[in-house]
Order: C-alpha cells, then sequence, then structure tokens
C-alpha cells in the first residue's frame, strides 16, 4: 500500500514535469501565445514579408502589442496581405506605419508598429498601406557583389 502511494506521487510529479517543459518549448518557439485580451484586426499590404510567419510579434517601442494572424498573397495587387490582431487596449493613430523588422542579424521577423500622428485610431478592418517590407539579406549581398563587379570591371 505504502509503495503504490509513493509510485503515484512519483508519476503526477513526472506529469507535471512533462507538461511544464512542453509549455515552455511551445513559448520558446513562439507557437504558444496566451493573450485573453479582446483584439481587433488591422490588414496591412507588403512587397515583400520575407520570412515572417503567423503568430509573429506585433512590437511598438519594444512592447508586443499583437500577433501577426493570417499571411495570404492577393493576385490582384500582387502583394502579400498580412492580417495583424492588435490588443483593444492599444490604440495606434490611422497614419501609423508598419515595417518587417529582424530580431538581431539572423533572428526571427516580427512586425514593428510606428504611431503616426491622426487624430482617428485605426479600429477593426482598416487597412494600412503605409509599410515598409522585410529586408532579404541574399538580395543585399547579391546587390553588394553585383556593385564590387562593377566596380572592378569599370576601373581598367
Amino acid at each position: 500500500m505504502q509503495r503504490s502511494k509513493i509510485d503515484v506521487w512519483v508519476g503526477l510529479f513526472v506529469l507535471i514535469g512533462a507538461a511544464a517543459i512542453l509549455f515552455l518549448a511551445l513559448q520558446a518557439a513562439n507557437l504558444l501565445s496566451l493573450s485573453f485580451n479582446p483584439t481587433y484586426r488591422v490588414t496591412a499590404t507588403f512587397d515583400n514579408v520575407g520570412s515572417l510567419k503567423p503568430k509573429a510579434a506585433v512590437r511598438s517601442g519594444g512592447v508586443v502589442v499583437g500577433r501577426v494572424e493570417s499571411i495570404a498573397f492577393d493576385d490582384k495587387t500582387f502583394q502579400a496581405r498580412v492580417v495583424l490582431a492588435l490588443e483593444s487596449r492599444y490604440a495606434f493613430p490611422k497614419d501609423s506605419s508598419f515595417k518587417i523588422l529582424t530580431s538581431g542579424l539572423l533572428g526571427e521577423q516580427y512586425v514593428g508598429l510606428e504611431p503616426g500622428g491622426s487624430d482617428a485610431n485605426l479600429a477593426d478592418g482598416d487597412v494600412v498601406t503605409q509599410t515598409q517590407s522585410a529586408v532579404v539579406l541574399e538580395n543585399l549581398i547579391g546587390q553588394f557583389l553585383f556593385n564590387k563587379a562593377a566596380e572592378a570591371g569599370g576601373g581598367q
């Protein structure tokens, strides 16, 4: 009888430990966002979203103010349409701009929000066109190499 009680407690402890490890792994991979705050949806159009993924953070001033809800391609404008779920407790002016930024040199991408100066605020369903696309590292390297080759060829 005493042995079975110890086995139950050990099993319970192992289950709690496994659940804690699973929770931490999902948090670290940015696959779990526990936010029960009400949100409003804003759509932003970008020429290039790089490797931005759904559930990526939307940050303003370094603070997470929302998440990327979905990313789709608009075949009429040939742009990416990114739906952002912003927390209702944060109100941003209608002329705010969105940028796709990278955490560190090769880190994950997120959407940076720069507030504008308008008196009217963004509302559910608004479309923002003042955006700056992602900087693609491969394009920068290619441009640098092309410029170096042009300098080498033009000097002779």
